[in-house]
């Protein structure tokens, strides 16, 4: 009698285990809302594999957790500064780089060191292109002839000044400079109408850089002003946004680009008057080895010297259901994971606050969070 009471407290003692054990695996003391109740359910049937349960909550074995790299932070709730988000355009900045256009119509020939190309790194006051003149046959017709008659007046100006030269002493010193002031002004009149006609001016680049944009061939025909090569730093640029505040430049204190890292912006300015709509603001960008380009279309996440509540976590933590809301998963056991709505506002480039939805002590997934979501 004594062995079969034994028996008995020892199948009772582990059946009580088992169904603690069982009951703890479900549901744990962090798998609650933000009002304090608790979002597990008794899950209906059993799942031993990579499942999405019918109370929609999903199973994931802890070997498949390992090969996924799911990985959980505990939510903490914190005063965080709120944050906008600005449509904004990468460009030049004006003391860093610059754009060459051509002084005059022409012909391109190349400079020393053949036509630069996008990407090539050049150092200001560098030859570029050369550009010969381009003239219509009369206005050639024109220049040549003047040419000539400019060329026959400086030979008899140079026999004039030697004549004189070789008198000196016996005629005025005022008529030996005045003969050799207009051998001087006749020779500089023969060279700039012989480069007008005949010669060519060389472009130099306007600042040290890489160039951003190359758009000449050997031979083309340019127009005055036509911009030909687009110089840029590569470490320094600007961001170009827009907004309909008039006081948000007041209201930033420092910002970044969504998705773009190893770039710090610093906010030069706003403008006062309006642009298409909306005011202009102007970011200078620190880029390290960041992919930027000139006329990138990028967006600025400022963030603002007002403070919000909420619980700060990586933006990968966030995803979409099928219902397109936006939801975090919360590990309420060892192999279980449930989706929960969240309400959330960028807070940088790589993290968002939480600001409805999510309750302190949470154990959130921040790795591995698209994973689960697509188990079906």
């Amino acid at each position: 009698m004594h062995n079969n009471r034994s028996v008995f407290s020892r199948l009772l003692v582990a059946a009580l285990t088992g169904a603690l054990l069982s009951h703890s695996a479900v549901a744990s003391p962090g798998a609650h809302g933000p009002n304090g109740e608790h979002l597990d359910a008794p899950s209906t049937g059993a799942a031993t594999g990579l499942a999405r349960l019918p109370d929609g909550s999903v199973n994931v074995p802890k070997q498949a957790q390992r090969r996924m790299a799911i990985r959980t932070v505990m939510a903490m709730e914190g005063q965080h500064p709120m944050t906008v988000e600005l449509n904004g355009r990468i460009g030049i900045d004006p003391n860093a780089g610059g754009r060459v256009q051509a002084p005059f119509s022409g012909r391109i020939e190349p400079g020393p060191k053949g036509l630069p190309v996008s990407g090539q790194r050049v150092e200001k006051g560098q030859v570029l292109v050369r550009i010969s003149p381009a003239a219509s046959a009369i206005e050639r017709g024109n220049q040549q002839a003047q040419l000539a008659d400019i060329r026959a007046n400086r030979k008899l100006a140079e026999q004039r000044v030697k004549r004189l030269q070789s008198l000196e002493g016996t005629v005025p010193q005022k008529e030996i400079e005045a003969a050799r002031a207009e051998l001087a002004s006749l020779t500089g009149r023969e060279r700039a109408v012989f480069t007008s006609v005949g010669g060519n001016e060389a472009v130099t680049a306007s600042a040290s850089g890489v160039i951003a944009s190359a758009n000449v061939l050997s031979g083309q025909i340019v127009e005055a002003r036509d911009v030909l090569f687009e110089i840029v730093d590569p470490r320094r640029m600007v961001v170009d946004a827009v907004t309909t505040d008039a006081s948000l430049a007041s209201k930033i204190d420092k910002a970044s680009l969504a998705g773009i890292s190893n770039v710090e912006l610093r906010l030069l300015g706003g403008g006062l008057s309006l642009r298409d709509g909306a005011l202009p603001l102007t970011f200078r960008a620190s880029a390290n080895n960041a992919p930027l380009a000139i006329g990138q279309p990028v967006t600025v996440v400022a963030a603002l010297k007002e403070k919000i509540k909420g619980i700060a976590l990586p933006a990968e933590a966030v995803v979409r259901n099928p219902n397109n809301e936006s939801i975090v998963w919360i590990k309420s056991g060892a192999e279980r994971f449930i989706a929960q709505p969240v309400e959330f506002k960028p807070l940088d480039a790589k993290t968002v606050v939480v600001t409805k939805g999510l309750a302190p002590e949470n154990r959130v997934v921040v790795s591995g969070t698209a994973l689960i979501n697509q188990i079906r």
